[in-house]
């Protein structure tokens, strides 16, 4: 009999140990090397290496418009969808309880009882602390609802893989992303500590027709259903005369592809890079690639969250790794009124990338994501005064500073080191 529970002990063990490996990779080969310097973000060659690299091609006529915090983002994304003839997707991480999600769900209920056809991507985990009325809302109503990688035995391997990507997609010519969730905390205009900053992007031109096929990626992998016709993908004319396009990763293809977008862009870079990250804890090889640029004459400013943050253990991660970026003369500057949740990089004033991607490697080796990467000079600089703006409400922190950390914290760095592949 002992014997027996051994052998059963083990089989569980072995069981445990396989799934917890099967959830921390991707089974993907990694980026290992640096990408070499062969060209700046002003040649030609940079926007061809970007398309082709990434997969989508950048296309023209397109229209942006940039949304800042709840006030602004959460009326333009309910009048999308009250807008609807056709159809609508939307695919998201946090879908919260509260007045912004019952807006949310009623709109899209109303739509779909209206005869639009609503498909609807939630993370199961990221959903946890929905409202369960809203789905039945939603599915009551005629909306197709699923909840993304739920527990299910079949998918024991994949509880680890999130979808992260945030898209709204309005009969197929109208897209929305940025770094916003569906919860009261992404409300108001980042007035106080409750309401955060964030920011969000409406889009108009072919790039729409990107963003929807970036849905199409998860809802097939969840549904096995293919939505297609001019009623998801309409033709689309021309809306204004700015390049882009929408790209996505996920561990079960191209799992590298954010951290390559950035290493590119930042191995490009001449002037400037500005970088808004939520969560920033970059590997060895990113921050080496951040060093090149800062000794090369890049100016590059960083802005993250400072002490009122929701996850502290990233925060902690992320200082830890500063000592390297700061002796070459990057500047790092905490935000300090609210959580600060944008996700969002200018390079020369030039490319603007924005999207669901937090510069960690949970978003560029674990996740489900997706990002819009627009080159227009114009628009890099309106984005580029949005940013000076949050410096305004931010805390610089010097070489000196970061080196005279209390010694309790510099041990907590250590500790929370560890855990980076999964931050």
């Amino acid at each position: 009999m002992p014997t027996i529970a051994l052998i059963a002990l083990t089989v569980v063990v072995t069981l445990v140990v396989v799934l917890v490996i099967a959830n921390l990779t991707s089974g993907e080969k990694k980026i290992e090397h640096k990408i070499e310097r062969l060209y700046a973000s002003d040649d030609p060659q940079f926007l061809r290496s970007m398309g082709l690299l990434l997969g989508p091609p950048v296309l023209g006529e397109n229209r942006f418009e940039v949304l800042l915090n709840g006030d602004e983002i959460f009326p333009s994304m309910l009048e999308g969808i009250r807008s609807a003839r056709a159809s609508i997707t939307f695919e998201t991480f946090i879908y919260w309880s509260g007045e912004i999600g019952e807006q949310i769900a009623s709109a899209l209920s109303d739509k779909a009882r209206a005869g639009v056809a609503v498909h609807v991507l939630l993370d199961w985990v990221g959903s946890s602390k929905m409202d369960k009325r809203y789905l039945r809302m939603l599915r009551d109503a005629g909306a197709d609802v699923i909840q993304y990688h739920k527990p299910h035995w079949t998918g024991l391997g994949r509880m680890n893989d999130r979808t992260h990507r945030k898209l709204l997609v309005i009969d197929g010519r109208i897209g929305f992303t940025g770094g916003v969730g569906i919860a009261e905390e992404w409300t108001g205009h980042a007035q106080d500590e409750k309401h955060w900053r964030d920011t969000h992007f409406r889009v108009e031109g072919p790039a729409v027709g990107q963003m929807q096929a970036v849905f199409m990626d998860n809802w097939v992998k969840s549904t096995g259903n293919v939505l297609h016709g001019a009623q998801y993908f309409p033709e689309i004319e021309a809306a204004g005369d700015g390049l882009a396009h929408m790209f996505s990763s996920s561990p079960s293809g191209g799992s590298d592809d954010m951290q390559l977008m950035y290493l590119m862009a930042i191995t490009a870079a001449t002037h400037s890079i500005h970088l808004s990250s939520a969560y920033f804890v970059p590997d060895k090889l990113t921050i080496n690639a951040i060093v090149e640029a800062a000794r090369r004459g890049v100016e590059v400013r960083i802005i993250t969250p400072g002490k009122r943050i929701d996850t502290h253990t990233v925060r902690e991660a992320s200082r830890a790794c500063w000592g390297d970026l700061l002796a070459a003369g990057v500047e790092i500057y905490e935000y300090q009124p609210t959580m600060f949740h944008c996700k969002l990089i200018i390079v020369d004033e030039y490319l603007v990338s924005v999207g669901s991607t937090n510069f960690d490697s949970r978003s560029f080796k674990l996740n489900d994501e997706a990002n819009l990467n627009i080159y227009d000079r114009d628009f890099a600089r309106r984005q580029t005064a949005i940013f000076y703006d949050d410096v305004a409400h931010a805390k610089r922190i010097t070489l000196d500073e970061w080196r005279r950390r209390p010694l309790a914290e510099k041990l907590v760095d250590r500790f929370v080191a560890l855990l980076d592949p999964q931050l």
